[in-house]
Parts: C-alpha cells; sequence; structure tokens
C-alpha cells in the first residue's frame, strides 16, 4: 500500500492511495472450458456508513481504465463494467464502488492437451474393426489399451480442477469418448460370441449330417444283405412350431428302434435337401449363407457396420458438441465496456 497527500490550489488537499490487492473471483466452470467469467472488485469502507461518507466514480463511465496490453496465461480480458450501490446491512447503509472484469478462456492448451488426444485415441479403438475378428490377442489389446489410456486422460484432467458436483462441458466431450472406447471393445465381445455360437451350431450340423448318413448306410447294406424287394425309406419331415425341422429315419431292418434326429432348416420346409451322391443332408444347399449369421447377422456384418456407424456417430456428435458450446460461449454482454474500445 502506498499513500499521498497532494496540496492543491485554493487550499485543495487530495489524498491518493495505492492498493495492490490479489482477489479472488469465484468461477461458475459449467461450460468449462469454453467458458466466460465475471470477476467483481468491490470498494466499500468498513467503519463509516452513508451518513459519513459517500462513493463515486469521479469521472463516470471513463473512471475505470484498463491497458490493452494485460495478458493472462489461461485468460483474455473482454471488458469491464462499473456500478455503485448502496448496502444495507445490520450496521447501517454503506455506500460501494463495483467493477467488475469479464474474461475469457483461451482454449488452445486444452486444444492440445485434452480434446485431440481424446478424439485419437477413440480414431484409434475403431482399427480393430478391420482386424480379422480371430486376432483375439490384438482385438482385445488394442480395446483395454485404448480405455485405459481413456480413463487416464479423464483423471488427469479432473484431478487439476476443483471438485465440483455438477458436469462440465469438457466431461461431456471425454465421457462420449469413453463411451465410444469402450462400445468398440464391446463390439469384439459381440463379434467373439456370435463366432462361437455359429461355431457350435456348425459342429452340431455336421455331427447330425454325419449320423444321418450312416444310419442310411447301414440301412442300405442290411436291406442288400436281406436281398429282398424292400429298399430302405426316405427320411420323413416333420414340421414343428418355430419351422424346426426334425426328420424321422425308419429302419429298414426289423426290430431295430426308430431313429429321431433333428435336422437342419431347409429353404423349403416341406422338402428336405439330400446330397445325391451319398444321400446325406447337404448342409451348403440347405444353409446357404445363413450357415455364417445368428439372428440373420454375421460376425462380419458387425465389423462391416461399426466401420461406418462408429466414424458417423462421433462426427455427428462432434459438430453438434462445437456448435452448442461455442455459440454459447460467444455470447457477449452489451452493457461490458470493451477492452481498448477508450
Amino acid at each position: 500500500m502506498e499513500d499521498l497527500l497532494l496540496v492543491l490550489e485554493k487550499s485543495h488537499i487530495s489524498p491518493l492511495l495505492r492498493l495492490t490487492v490479489t482477489a479472488g473471483c469465484p468461477m461458475d466452470l459449467q461450460y468449462f472450458p469454453m467458458d466466460r467469467q465475471v470477476c467483481f472488485l468491490e470498494i466499500e469502507s468498513f467503519g463509516y456508513t452513508m451518513r459519513d461518507i459517500r462513493y463515486k466514480w469521479g469521472d463516470g463511465e471513463k473512471s475505470i481504465g484498463m491497458s490493452t496490453d494485460v495478458e493472462l496465461p489461461q485468460f483474455k480480458v473482454l471488458g469491464h463494467r462499473q456500478d455503485q450501490k448502496e448496502e444495507h446491512l445490520s450496521t447501517g447503509n454503506y455506500s460501494r464502488l463495483v467493477c467488475e472484469i469479464q474474461f475469457v478462456r483461451s482454449m488452445g492448451y486444452y486444444l492440445i492437451q485434452i480434446y485431440i488426444p481424446a478424439g485419437l485415441i477413440v480414431i484409434i479403438s475403431w482399427v480393430s474393426f478391420w482386424l480379422h475378428r480371430n486376432a483375439t490377442p490384438a482385438r482385445v489389446a488394442l480395446g483395454v489399451t485404448t480405455v485405459l489410456t481413456m480413463t487416464t486422460l479423464m483423471s488427469s484432467t479432473n484431478s487439476a480442477l476443483p471438485k465440483i458436483s455438477y458436469v462440465k462441458s469438457i466431461d461431456v466431450y471425454l465421457g462420449t469418448c469413453f463411451v465410444m472406447v469402450f462400445a468398440s471393445l464391446l463390439e469384439y465381445a459381440t463379434v467373439g460370441y456370435l463366432g462361437k455360437r455359429i461355431s457350435m451350431r456348425k459342429a452340431r450340423n455336421q455331427q447330425m449330417a454325419k449320423m444321418a448318413q450312416e444310419h442310411r448306410q447301414r440301412c442300405v447294406a442290411a436291406a442288400a444283405a436281406a436281398e429282398g424287394p424292400e429298399r430302405c425309406p426316405p427320411p420323413e419331415a416333420v414340421l414343428l412350431p418355430g419351422n424346426a425341422e426334425v426328420t424321422m429315419v425308419k429302419s429298414a431292418v426289423r426290430g431295430q428302434p426308430e431313429g429321431r434326429q433333428k435336422m437342419v432348416e431347409p429353404p423349403h420346409p416341406n422338402k428336405p435337401v439330400e446330397n445325391p451322391a451319398n444321400g446325406a443332408p447337404d448342409l451348403d444347399a440347405i444353409f446357404g449363407k445363413k450357415a455364417d449369421s445368428l439372428f440373420g447377422v454375421s460376425p462380419s456384418d458387425i465389423d462391416k457396420y461399426s466401420r461406418v456407424v462408429f466414424p458417423v456417430f462421433f462426427v455427428c456428435f462432434n459438430l453438434m458438441y462445437w456448435i452448442i458450446y461455442l455459440h454459447i460461449s460467444d455470447t457477449i454482454n452489451e452493457e461490458f465496456v470493451s477492452l481498448g474500445s477508450r
């Protein structure tokens, strides 16, 4: 603090006081890091009420002067506004001068350190969609690594900020990136599950076809050994609810019980398809492309859809995010005097 007493003409005495103040500024971080903050600097008498002293700005709107060279590491000064108030307290009414200064946060640091790395991590997670679904170590390692990297980035970002209970704009972006990276990992889990189910179904159907072929061969051999006019009857298809087909194979040899095997779903439910060479069901003719799919979807289809859906969703999210939050951040209060306008 520095004080100076000036003696002017006509016996006027003018006291001057210079103060260097370090003041706190409560901030609303809802739109962080695209936020605008307004900090208040208030001057008020401690012991004298308005009956003793009244404060007013001596030069009107030009009473406050700010240098255009003012710079801060993370903020840019936009302008200021001045006001005078009367505060009514229990000890009396006090005169108060108020100076409001508006700041806008600089985005360069957060773009380089947070936004761009988060976007690149999401893009890297899409590489697994182009890897073969049997490359389990590569796809799992890539998915787990991107999830852990996003978790570390979110933790380091929040550790440098105050512990607040509401959601910030950067939380929306990082949270969406984390969900997309985690969804990429779940996508491979879905692909692996479908591939396993399809492989199990193929193995079961092949086993059934082999059993049916062996049974028919035994039937033909028994009929030939009997040298009778009887022939091995063809399988009879019985349709059950849900379009599932059960093939009833009747034995031509007397004394043998009838065999019952659950076969396959043919393209024409009323006409089972057989291989004319050996009488065994032809799986390729019966299933076609359905042999490699489950519920009408194959693992390759999921990867193909993911290659398009994930990038399109991320691009749309970025467009909406930056348009909305930058529009909110660009809102200017016309009551403030812009820095450098005077």
